[in-house]
């Protein structure tokens, strides 16, 4: 059983409580975690709470350590952390900010077709899907690359895998930040990392990571829901996965390579699983070099996976991707660290941002944002569970003086995967998500299990708490009605 957070959480309103500065000693600054009334026992049932404070001791931490409504406990950063730190002050990278996944995301693919449409083809949509993506440990990806091609596609991103035709160029402005982070350094990438990623771009993993076929629901923002192309009882399509053995290559290199790294600059850690490295060290360009080579990696293999969908979609339902409406509303990293522009003592500061299990929430008019976006805000997509729904959002202003512009990213666990599959012993998962009208596959023996509904929050509860703190805003809800996992 884990243990639970015994330490201080003040109450600061209806959806923020702080743990103060004086917790600990080597607490920079405070922490304040984004949770209600009905989430707040969970969140204190492990020691994610801890760990908020731990990273409240990173040098060059700005602002608040933070944790939005979905946090758990994770390696080093608690899932759903977000910490920005300021390179002109010792601001450090931690790859614990980032995780293993680097650059796991989401993206939602908009269509035409009705649910009605949809609802006598989707058991053969489910097994053709099934059949077409590699999902599950260790699957090859229908498309290989040499390793100077692996380089260069870490190096541009998604605008490669497109161009080599794995999608429209559509796709490009539709994927946060063109589907590119700059400064990628594939030769700071180990061989070991090559290795794995070679026949990986384009597979869905293991884990929580799964393809889902649902269905707008409902409709929060009628006017909002419309500028992003959804409408209600339309099929969606939702993918979540990320860098696959690369990035966790890329992560596990560079825990080796920060051993003893802190105490060089003299950094003192409360836990040695936030091992970092100045952002301005040969350490600290190194990671960053090697995080973003894998990051363009995993909005590659996202691409491509859009891609095999669509060639199902057109083969189960007789029609081009393009009839039936299959364009890409948006795509979000959650596991990433990025440096952007924010106010700080009334000076604008580039800060590095990490999120480790949160993702962005850019308000309308942000720079970044491509032009179809600019008055709504950034879509914000927050996966649940198999058997409830998802949410679609946009981004606020708010964010961007609360929270380094930072929303949730899923639902978040609530049972550890061993729990989870100990809780469901003599129940069939795949028959009772199929009496919620939900057709599962799934390629590992204990998947559907360790994912079942229950092990997750209610992700309604988590949604509500970044729309009332005026951080993301509601504008659809999603209800899953085919999903396909490892």
């Amino acid at each position: 059983m884990a243990q639970r957070y015994t330490g201080p959480l003040e109450r600061v309103d209806a959806c923020r409580w702080r743990i103060p500065k004086s917790y600990k000693p080597g607490m920079l600054v405070d922490g304040l975690i984004y949770a209600d009334d009905r989430l707040i026992d969970a969140i204190r049932g492990d020691q994610s709470p801890e760990q908020v404070a731990n990273v409240a001791c990173l040098p060059g931490i700005v602002g608040h350590s933070l944790a939005m409504p979905d946090i758990h406990w994770g390696y080093g950063f608690c899932i759903g952390g977000v910490a920005a730190t300021d390179p002109d002050n010792g601001g450090v990278i931690s790859p614990g900010g980032v995780g293993y996944d680097i650059n796991c995301g989401v993206r939602l693919i908009r269509t035409n077709i009705t649910e009605k449409d949809a609802h006598p083809r989707i058991e053969r949509l489910v097994d053709r899907l099934f059949a077409t993506v590699p999902c599950g440990v260790g699957r090859r990806g229908k498309v290989k690359f040499t390793r100077k091609e692996l380089a260069r596609l870490m190096e541009e991103g998604s605008s490669y895998v497109v161009s080599r035709g794995h999608g429209w160029d559509s796709d490009i402005d539709a994927t946060e930040g063109g589907g590119r982070m700059a400064d990628a350094r594939p030769d700071f990438v180990s061989p070991r990392a090559f290795e794995r990623g070679a026949d990986q771009c384009g597979t869905l993993g293991s884990g929580n990571h799964f393809m889902e076929v649902q269905v707008v629901d409902r409709v929060d923002d009628p006017k909002v829901a419309a500028a992003l192309g959804l409408v209600e009882g339309n099929v969606t399509v939702m993918i979540h996965s990320g860098s696959r053995g690369l990035g966790y290559q890329v992560c596990e290199d560079a825990l080796k390579d920060l051993r003893g790294v802190p105490e060089k600059y003299g950094i003192h850690l409360p836990d040695r699983q936030l091992a970092c490295a100045p952002i301005r060290s040969d350490e600290g360009r190194r990671y960053l070099g090697a995080m973003r080579a894998a990051a363009n990696y995993a909005w590659c293999n996202r691409q491509i996976m859009t891609h095999l969908a669509r060639e199902v979609f057109a083969e189960v339902f007789e029609q081009p991707a393009e009839r039936l409406g299959m364009t890409l509303l948006y795509d979000v990293a959650h596991n990433i660290a990025k440096t952007e522009p924010y106010e700080v003592d009334g000076r604008q500061k580039m800060l590095c941002v990490h999120r480790k299990g949160a993702t962005r929430a850019f308000p309308p008019g942000h720079p970044e944002l491509p032009q179809r976006y600019q008055a709504t805000g950034q879509p914000v997509l927050v996966p649940g569970d198999m058997g409830r729904y998802s949410y679609v959002l946009v981004g606020r202003a708010e964010s961007m003086s609360q929270t380094f512009g930072s929303s949730c990213h899923g639902a978040g666990r609530r049972m550890s995967r061993g729990a989870a599959i100990r809780a469901s012993k003599g129940r069939s998962i795949r028959n009772e998500l199929l009496a919620r009208g939900v057709i599962a596959r799934c390629r590992g023996r204990t998947g559907l299990e360790e994912e079942q509904p229950d092990a997750y929050k209610d992700v309604m509860q988590v949604v509500d708490v970044l729309h009332q703190a005026g951080i993301s805003h509601r504008v659809a809800r999603l209800r899953p009605i085919g999903v396909i996992k490892g």
